[in-house]
């Protein structure tokens, strides 16, 4: 070997092992103990004396499995996708405001549209009550039930028949329209609630729904003759209703000027050019205070029933139709300028010759989407069409399938909701029973059968107002005296009649308070977090840094695969290498020249087997006359002489 080559190897060996050029496993291990960071480690290597050295093995498997627990337990919280709540409280807007009067048109004007249905309904409760007259039942029951119909044709009970059976008497019926009995082998569907314990009447009355080719009919009984009769009724106003166009129908309901008799907002005067309209199929003309299509967006500069909206309405009693509607009063809703106000059922009536005061306070909630909850941000991931013209809700989602599955099954829609696009409300001329295909639809829906409760999901922000209503009577006795002449002589281009204190009602609707509420949702972990987690119980239990996990990378998946890899690959090259050697004469190994690389020294070369063949010299004695001494001077030196012994 050459001089410098022998320093390489020298300085080589003195330096320590590097990680990539551990000949061995064993090697690689060594170096991992004695230059890592963590302290546990590099302890177990360099600790002197068996119990030292097995206390550390001890800690540091200790520290390994409470990092393998802690982490798994951050793993798990990671995926319960739980969410943290933060509350805080803020200012806010004044909503929206929807009023209606339960009574929607005017009866003098609808009364000849109503006509005929008006009289069958008088007629049939004459029959069953002796409404109007007081006979008594036993008289009504003897008189022939044809006599009620003479001069007069029918049209509606012969549509849908009303009749009333005896719970007793099961299988028979009497029909209203001919007064007779007959056997009735069709479903009998009780239209009141199970969980109620009504009290079980000797006569039920309901009427009679059939499918298109009659050969499916149910019979819908109510608990009541007063339900059942309105129900009837219901049913075929609708009929009527949807043959006559919105503008007509509009025209017969109450103007603004009509139901806003007075108004304030936050102490500034107001009136009908603040409210929009809204036409409800079951209520009429509605009006909303603070709509979407105003300019701004008005907002209350403090709180209580001083500072909000305050409106006395015209109830006007004397247009109400008595078998549509059986309450007098008025509905009201509180919603955002984008919702749509489903005041027929969650509306808040107000009652006349009464002051109600509703108190607001507003929550409002945000919720996260997916993998956190199954709620929507604006709908469009709900395969259902949106057929209200506004924002997403989960009620509109459940309206719109309904009437999309309405539309489907029984050709037409339902008439108290918006028509879906190329669709008609339902009516007797194109669709003669469509009320029996609207039942069977009504109680599928009701059973979470037709799958919309399964496709609605709820939206994932929202507001909700919280009402706390309160009634005082309004006006006063000493007050009324001289309160309605002055809203009579005020109203007189409007009204042309004198106002009873039953005619008007008092409603206020302020915020209780300027703060809301806002619930909002959080991940409760994150991926900063789950990293920030990792790295505490690292460092907390094996003093780690990202470095340190860097390190532990490369040891113990770079350099020890690579370790391997060399090690296979060259057991690869060496078995190639004998495969493809040419044959040549068989020797034997000298196992002298597998020391290492360097050219043998003259120990090596002795234990080296002499060739075959070859004649080993002699080797010539050594000349003893060079070991002799000989003097290098000619004489000794007179300094250096040793006097002779006397």
């Amino acid at each position: 070997m050459a001089p410098g080559e022998k320093i390489k190897a020298k300085i080589k060996k003195n330096l320590p092992v590097r990680g990539p050029q551990a000949p061995t496993i064993k090697e690689l291990m060594r170096w991992y103990c004695l230059n890592t960071n963590t302290h546990g480690c590099r302890r177990i290597v360099v600790s002197r004396g068996r119990l030292r050295r097995l206390l550390w093995i001890l800690f540091t498997l200790t520290a390994v499995a409470l990092i393998f627990w802690q982490c798994a337990l951050l793993v798990a919280s990671f995926y319960t996708v739980s969410v943290s709540i933060k509350v805080h409280f803020q200012k806010l807007d004044f909503p929206a405001v929807t009023i209606c009067n339960i009574n929607p048109y005017k009866y003098s004007v609808v009364r000849d549209l109503l006509a005929d249905l008006e009289q069958e309904t008088r007629v049939a409760l004459k029959t069953l009550y002796g409404f109007p007259d007081n006979t008594s039942r036993k008289r009504r029951e003897a008189e022939s039930w044809n006599s009620a119909w003479e001069g007069t044709r029918p049209k509606f009970l012969k549509l849908v028949p009303l009749m009333a059976f005896s719970q007793d008497e099961t299988g028979e019926v009497r029909d209203f329209l001919t007064g007779r009995k007959r056997k009735f082998s069709g479903r009998i569907i009780h239209k009141a609630s199970d969980a109620m314990d009504v009290h079980a009447s000797k006569e039920v009355v309901g009427f009679q729904l059939c499918s298109n080719d009659t050969s499916h009919c149910a019979l819908y009984t109510f608990s009541s003759g007063v339900n059942a009769i309105q129900e009837w009724y219901q049913l075929h106003y609708m009929n009527i209703m949807a043959q006559v166009p919105l503008e007509k129908k509009i025209n017969m309901s109450y103007s603004a000027e009509e139901l806003l008799v007075t108004c304030l907002f936050d102490g500034v005067s107001c009136d009908a050019r603040n409210f929009t309209l809204f036409h409800h199929p079951m209520y009429g003309n509605c009006y909303t205070f603070n709509n979407r299509k105003n300019e701004t967006i008005l907002s209350t500069s403090m709180g209580g029933s001083e500072y909000g909206l305050q409106v006395i309405l015209y109830i006007n009693e004397e247009e109400y139709n008595p078998f549509l509607v059986s309450s007098s009063g008025a509905k009201v809703i509180v919603h955002r300028q984008d919702e749509y106000p489903f005041i027929e059922d969650v509306g808040t009536e107000i009652e006349p010759a009464m002051a109600t005061s509703i108190g607001m306070h507003l929550t409002e909630s945000f919720k996260l989407s997916e993998p956190y909850s199954q709620c929507t941000e604006d709908g469009s991931d709900v395969p259902i069409s949106n057929i209200y013209n506004a924002a997403y809700s989960l009620q509109i989602c459940l309206h719109s399938c309904f009437q999309t599955k309405m539309v489907e099954k029984c050709g037409c829609a339902q008439y108290n909701q918006p028509l879906p696009p190329a669709a008609n409300y339902c009516n007797y001329q194109q669709h003669p029973n469509w009320m029996y295909c609207y039942y069977e639809l009504h109680q599928a829906f009701v059973r979470e059968e037709l799958g919309c409760q399964a496709v609605c999901r709820e939206a994932c922000s929202f507001k909700e107002w919280t009402l706390t209503t309160s009634l005082a009577q309004w006006p006063s006795v000493v007050s009324e005296k001289w309160l309605l002449p002055i809203l009579t002589w005020d109203q007189g281009q409007q009204i042309k009649k004198k106002l009873n204190k039953t005619d008007l009602a008092k409603l206020l609707i302020f915020y209780k308070d300027l703060n809301q509420r806002s619930i909002m949702e959080s991940p409760a972990n994150s991926i900063e977090m789950l990293l920030s987690n990792f790295g505490g119980q690292l460092g907390l239990w094996m003093s780690c840094s990202v470095v340190c996990v860097i390190e532990i990378f490369e040891v113990f998946f770079i350099d020890f695969f690579s370790i391997i890899a060399r090690r296979q690959w060259q057991k690869a090259k060496e078995w190639w290498a004998r495969r493809h050697a040419p044959p040549g004469p068989q020797g034997q190994d000298n196992p002298g020249l597998d020391i290492d690389d360097d050219l043998p020294t003259f120990t090596s070369a002795l234990r080296l087997p002499p060739a075959p063949g070859t004649q080993v010299p002699g080797t010539p004695p050594p000349r003893y006359n060079t070991l002799r001494l000989e003097r290098a001077f000619s004489s000794q030196l007179t300094d250096t002489q040793v006097p002779p012994e006397s």
